[in-house]
Protein backbone atom coordinates (compact mmCIF):
# COMPACT_ATOMS: atom_id res chain seq x y z
CA UNK A 1 0.00 0.00 0.00
CA UNK A 2 3.15 2.81 0.52
CA UNK A 3 6.04 2.11 -1.67
CA UNK A 4 9.45 3.61 -0.64
CA UNK A 5 12.15 4.73 -2.91
CA UNK A 6 15.10 6.52 -2.84
CA UNK A 7 16.28 9.26 -4.84
CA UNK A 8 19.72 9.72 -3.55
CA UNK A 9 19.19 11.77 -0.16
CA UNK A 10 15.42 11.87 -0.49
CA UNK A 11 12.71 9.00 0.34
CA UNK A 12 9.74 9.14 -2.03
CA UNK A 13 6.42 7.72 -0.70
CA UNK A 14 4.28 6.54 -2.99
CA UNK A 15 0.24 5.51 -2.10
CA UNK A 16 -0.22 2.54 -3.73
CA UNK A 17 -3.99 1.42 -2.82
CA UNK A 18 -5.52 0.55 -6.19
CA UNK A 19 -6.60 3.41 -7.90
CA UNK A 20 -8.31 5.47 -5.50
CA UNK A 21 -5.73 5.39 -2.69
CA UNK A 22 -8.66 5.56 -0.37
CA UNK A 23 -7.56 5.90 3.31
CA UNK A 24 -8.18 2.73 5.11
CA UNK A 25 -6.71 2.27 8.60
CA UNK A 26 -4.06 -0.50 6.91
CA UNK A 27 -3.29 2.40 4.14
CA UNK A 28 -2.71 5.03 6.99
CA UNK A 29 -0.54 2.08 9.28
CA UNK A 30 1.54 1.69 6.17
CA UNK A 31 1.72 5.33 5.69
CA UNK A 32 2.61 5.52 9.68
CA UNK A 33 5.24 3.19 9.30
CA UNK A 34 7.40 4.68 6.67
CA UNK A 35 7.37 7.99 7.87
CA UNK A 36 8.52 6.77 11.73
CA UNK A 37 11.24 4.71 9.23
CA UNK A 38 12.28 7.78 6.92
CA UNK A 39 12.32 9.88 10.29
CA UNK A 40 15.21 8.18 11.89
CA UNK A 41 17.18 7.66 9.05
CA UNK A 42 20.00 9.75 9.02
CA UNK A 43 20.50 9.48 5.53
CA UNK A 44 17.33 11.12 4.18
CA UNK A 45 17.09 14.35 4.10
CA UNK A 46 13.85 14.96 2.55
CA UNK A 47 11.13 13.36 1.58
CA UNK A 48 8.40 13.72 -1.30
CA UNK A 49 4.82 11.81 -0.85
CA UNK A 50 2.66 11.23 -4.14
CA UNK A 51 0.50 8.60 -5.79
CA UNK A 52 1.21 5.72 -7.77
CA UNK A 53 -1.13 6.43 -10.80
CA UNK A 54 -1.58 9.76 -12.19
CA UNK A 55 -5.85 9.90 -12.08
CA UNK A 56 -5.88 10.01 -8.12
CA UNK A 57 -3.78 11.25 -5.35
CA UNK A 58 -5.96 10.13 -2.79
CA UNK A 59 -9.81 10.03 -2.95
CA UNK A 60 -9.63 10.91 1.07
CA UNK A 61 -11.56 8.12 3.64
CA UNK A 62 -12.54 5.02 2.32
CA UNK A 63 -16.21 5.74 3.41
CA UNK A 64 -17.82 2.93 2.61
CA UNK A 65 -15.40 0.93 5.10
CA UNK A 66 -15.72 3.70 7.92
CA UNK A 67 -19.72 3.75 7.27
CA UNK A 68 -19.86 0.21 8.22
CA UNK A 69 -17.00 0.28 11.17
CA UNK A 70 -18.76 0.71 14.67
CA UNK A 71 -18.15 3.22 17.24
CA UNK A 72 -14.71 2.38 18.95
CA UNK A 73 -13.71 1.32 15.25
CA UNK A 74 -14.17 4.93 13.79
CA UNK A 75 -12.81 6.52 17.02
CA UNK A 76 -9.36 4.20 16.85
CA UNK A 77 -8.96 4.75 12.93
CA UNK A 78 -9.76 8.75 13.32
CA UNK A 79 -7.60 9.65 16.55
CA UNK A 80 -4.27 7.42 14.73
CA UNK A 81 -5.60 9.25 11.49
CA UNK A 82 -4.55 12.27 13.20
CA UNK A 83 -1.67 11.60 14.98
CA UNK A 84 -0.37 10.15 11.49
CA UNK A 85 -1.14 14.03 9.84
CA UNK A 86 0.59 15.62 12.96
CA UNK A 87 3.89 13.83 12.35
CA UNK A 88 3.95 13.84 8.83
CA UNK A 89 2.90 17.96 9.86
CA UNK A 90 6.11 18.13 12.15
CA UNK A 91 8.34 15.78 10.79
CA UNK A 92 11.98 17.84 10.84
CA UNK A 93 12.54 17.23 7.80
CA UNK A 94 11.31 19.00 4.36
CA UNK A 95 7.97 17.10 3.11
CA UNK A 96 6.53 17.72 -0.66
CA UNK A 97 3.85 16.66 -1.64
CA UNK A 98 4.16 15.68 -5.53
CA UNK A 99 0.27 15.85 -6.50
CA UNK A 100 -0.10 14.07 -9.92
CA UNK A 101 -3.92 13.66 -9.64
CA UNK A 102 -6.98 14.46 -7.55
CA UNK A 103 -6.68 14.93 -4.20
CA UNK A 104 -10.15 14.91 -2.09
CA UNK A 105 -10.85 15.62 1.06
CA UNK A 106 -8.17 13.00 3.45
CA UNK A 107 -5.58 13.64 0.21
CA UNK A 108 -5.76 17.17 0.48
CA UNK A 109 -5.38 16.92 3.95
CA UNK A 110 -2.38 15.03 3.56
CA UNK A 111 -1.29 17.72 1.31
CA UNK A 112 -1.67 20.38 3.57
CA UNK A 113 0.56 18.35 6.32
CA UNK A 114 3.63 18.68 3.75
CA UNK A 115 5.69 22.10 3.55
CA UNK A 116 5.29 22.43 -0.40
CA UNK A 117 2.89 20.95 -2.91
CA UNK A 118 3.37 20.76 -6.12
CA UNK A 119 0.29 20.05 -8.69
CA UNK A 120 -0.15 18.52 -11.91
CA UNK A 121 -1.37 21.10 -14.68
CA UNK A 122 -4.68 20.68 -15.81
CA UNK A 123 -7.92 19.31 -14.08
CA UNK A 124 -6.20 17.98 -11.13
CA UNK A 125 -8.60 19.17 -8.07
CA UNK A 126 -8.14 19.45 -4.79
CA UNK A 127 -10.60 20.38 -1.84
CA UNK A 128 -12.09 19.50 1.75
CA UNK A 129 -16.06 18.53 1.12
CA UNK A 130 -15.88 17.23 4.76
CA UNK A 131 -18.97 20.29 5.13
CA UNK A 132 -21.03 18.58 2.17
CA UNK A 133 -20.93 14.76 4.50
CA UNK A 134 -22.17 16.50 7.62
CA UNK A 135 -18.69 16.97 9.38
CA UNK A 136 -15.89 19.56 10.13
CA UNK A 137 -12.67 19.24 8.56
CA UNK A 138 -10.57 17.37 11.33
CA UNK A 139 -8.98 19.96 13.45
CA UNK A 140 -5.42 20.16 12.31
CA UNK A 141 -5.73 20.66 8.60
CA UNK A 142 -8.59 23.20 9.68
CA UNK A 143 -5.75 25.19 11.50
CA UNK A 144 -3.19 24.29 8.76
CA UNK A 145 -5.81 26.55 6.42
CA UNK A 146 -6.37 29.31 8.26
CA UNK A 147 -2.72 29.79 8.78
CA UNK A 148 -1.76 29.15 5.09
CA UNK A 149 -4.83 30.47 3.23
CA UNK A 150 -5.82 33.60 5.73
CA UNK A 151 -9.11 33.72 7.44
CA UNK A 152 -11.28 34.92 4.03
CA UNK A 153 -9.96 32.01 1.43
CA UNK A 154 -9.79 29.69 4.47
CA UNK A 155 -13.40 29.81 5.41
CA UNK A 156 -14.29 29.76 1.77
CA UNK A 157 -12.36 26.43 1.50
CA UNK A 158 -13.48 25.24 4.45
CA UNK A 159 -17.70 26.10 4.83
CA UNK A 160 -18.04 25.34 1.03
CA UNK A 161 -16.41 21.93 0.47
CA UNK A 162 -15.90 22.83 -3.22
CA UNK A 163 -13.04 21.18 -5.45
CA UNK A 164 -10.28 23.69 -7.43
CA UNK A 165 -8.86 23.47 -10.04
CA UNK A 166 -4.67 23.80 -10.22
CA UNK A 167 -4.60 27.65 -11.12
CA UNK A 168 -7.16 28.54 -8.53
CA UNK A 169 -5.53 26.55 -6.31
CA UNK A 170 -2.22 28.49 -6.96
CA UNK A 171 -4.42 31.79 -6.73
CA UNK A 172 -5.63 30.83 -3.53
CA UNK A 173 -2.16 29.53 -1.68
CA UNK A 174 -2.99 26.05 -1.30
CA UNK A 175 -0.27 24.99 -3.75
CA UNK A 176 3.17 26.32 -4.56
CA UNK A 177 3.82 25.15 -8.08
CA UNK A 178 1.97 24.15 -10.95
CA UNK A 179 3.62 22.38 -13.33
CA UNK A 180 3.69 19.93 -16.22
CA UNK A 181 2.69 16.29 -15.13
CA UNK A 182 5.78 14.73 -16.18
CA UNK A 183 7.84 17.32 -14.23
CA UNK A 184 5.86 17.43 -10.82
CA UNK A 185 8.06 14.35 -9.33
CA UNK A 186 11.50 15.56 -10.43
CA UNK A 187 10.49 19.22 -9.42
CA UNK A 188 9.47 17.86 -6.24
CA UNK A 189 12.61 15.50 -5.52
CA UNK A 190 14.53 18.58 -6.20
CA UNK A 191 13.06 20.92 -3.61
CA UNK A 192 13.41 18.33 -1.39
CA UNK A 193 17.41 17.74 -2.18
CA UNK A 194 17.70 21.63 -1.97
CA UNK A 195 16.29 22.08 1.37
CA UNK A 196 17.60 19.04 2.69
CA UNK A 197 21.02 20.31 2.17
CA UNK A 198 20.42 22.59 4.77
CA UNK A 199 18.97 20.16 7.61
CA UNK A 200 19.34 21.85 11.07
CA UNK A 201 18.69 25.12 9.78
CA UNK A 202 15.55 24.07 7.49
CA UNK A 203 14.61 21.86 11.10
CA UNK A 204 14.64 24.91 13.38
CA UNK A 205 12.82 27.27 10.97
CA UNK A 206 10.22 24.42 10.04
CA UNK A 207 9.81 24.15 14.07
CA UNK A 208 9.13 28.04 14.14
CA UNK A 209 6.17 27.77 11.71
CA UNK A 210 4.38 24.59 13.20
CA UNK A 211 4.95 24.89 16.84
CA UNK A 212 1.85 27.18 17.44
CA UNK A 213 -0.16 24.24 15.44
CA UNK A 214 1.19 22.00 16.88
CA UNK A 215 0.55 23.54 20.45
CA UNK A 216 -3.46 23.98 19.14
CA UNK A 217 -3.52 20.37 18.19
CA UNK A 218 -1.94 18.96 21.17
CA UNK A 219 -4.39 20.93 24.27
CA UNK A 220 -7.55 20.86 21.91
CA UNK A 221 -7.10 17.69 19.57
CA UNK A 222 -9.02 15.12 21.70
CA UNK A 223 -12.06 17.56 22.22
CA UNK A 224 -12.27 17.94 18.53
CA UNK A 225 -11.71 14.19 18.14
CA UNK A 226 -14.91 13.80 20.34
CA UNK A 227 -17.02 16.44 18.11
CA UNK A 228 -16.51 15.05 14.74
CA UNK A 229 -17.09 11.84 15.77
CA UNK A 230 -20.51 12.84 17.12
CA UNK A 231 -21.05 14.42 14.17
CA UNK A 232 -19.94 11.21 11.94
CA UNK A 233 -22.88 9.38 13.47
CA UNK A 234 -25.94 11.95 13.80
CA UNK A 235 -28.77 10.82 11.73
CA UNK A 236 -27.67 13.44 9.05
CA UNK A 237 -24.46 12.81 8.79
CA UNK A 238 -25.26 8.85 8.48
CA UNK A 239 -27.63 10.45 5.38
CA UNK A 240 -25.24 12.39 3.47
CA UNK A 241 -22.73 9.24 3.60
CA UNK A 242 -25.02 6.75 1.93
CA UNK A 243 -25.65 8.90 -0.54
CA UNK A 244 -21.97 9.50 -0.96
CA UNK A 245 -21.30 5.74 -1.02
CA UNK A 246 -23.55 5.40 -4.10
CA UNK A 247 -20.75 7.69 -5.89
CA UNK A 248 -17.89 5.89 -4.41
Amino acid sequence: MISVERRDQVAILKLSRDVTNALNLELVTKLSEALQKVKRDPEVRGIVLTGANDKIFSLGFDIPWLYEADQEKVGRFFRFFNQTCLDLYTIPKPTIAAITGHAIAGGTILALCCDYRHIAEGRKLMGLNEIKLGVPVPYLPDCIARQLLGVNKAREVLETGDFHPAEDLLRMGMVDRVLPLQSVLPNSIERANQLGSMPLAFALIKQNRVETVEAQVRERGEEKTRAFLECWFSPDTRERLREAIKKF
